[in-house]
């Protein structure tokens, strides 16, 4: 009997440890090897603008926003702020993009707002809020499909991904990371409270856009 027990135990120590462990990789906390483009004779294509002039091109610049953005440790809760920015440290994840096109010397604020203003049957808004308007990844992703280059949704299609472009999903958006996995399929940089801020889950959520920013209306 004792013997029974003993096995019992075992078996459920065991089935623990692997539920820990499946849970532990499919948060990325267990530690995993990164690629890069380089290492997939990826190319990176360098956007023809360097809007801040600042030296660098806008999709660097734009890659750079988004690091600089989860060095900080951002704090996750949804607010709303009169001003529309943020004004204590709690972010959402549509935060992270303004901060990272802001990087690269765009107002993306002013930019959703004007649009709004002038188009609101484009975005089915009725009355304007300029508060909250641009933080919204619905019509986050009505501004990238009008002025911006779509590009695959196929996370696969590795040699068409590249860092700095902006990815989004139901209700989640994310900027694309210059990591890869062993797979040549991009990381992503993000923040929506739970997972980590950099990590392998391009493909986690089905992607319903990818673009990256080159705007069409300062051609």
């Amino acid at each position: 009997m004792k013997l029974f027990l003993r096995m019992g135990n075992a078996i459920v120590i065991i089935l623990f440890l692997i539920l820990v462990y499946i849970a532990l990789d499919h948060f990325n906390y267990l530690p995993k090897k990164s690629y890069t483009s380089d290492d997939f004779n990826v190319e990176f294509i360098e956007s023809k603008v360097d809007k801040d002039s600042d030296g660098l091109d806008d999709y660097t610049d734009i890659l750079d926003g988004a690091k600089e953005f989860i060095s900080k440790k951002p704090k996750y809760k949804s607010n709303y702020y009169s001003g529309g920015y943020p004004t204590d440290d709690y972010y959402v994840c549509t935060d992270l993009i303004w901060y990272s096109l802001k990087n690269a010397g765009y107002d993306f604020k002013e930019l959703i707002d004007n649009d709004i203003e002038e188009n609101k049957e484009d975005y089915d808004i009725e009355i304007q809020d300029k508060n909250i308007d641009f933080r919204r990844v619905r019509n986050i992703l009505v501004f990238l499909n009008k002025y911006t280059e779509s590009l695959t949704t196929d996370a696969t299609d590795y040699e068409n991904w590249q860092g700095g472009d902006i990815v989004v999903y139901e209700g989640h958006i994310a900027i694309v990371s210059d990591k890869r996995n062993k797979k040549g399929i991009s990381y992503i940089i993000h923040h929506d409270g739970y997972h980590k801020y950099e990590e392998d889950a391009l493909d986690r959520k089905k992607v319903i856009g990818h673009y990256r920013f080159n705007l069409k209306m300062e051609d």
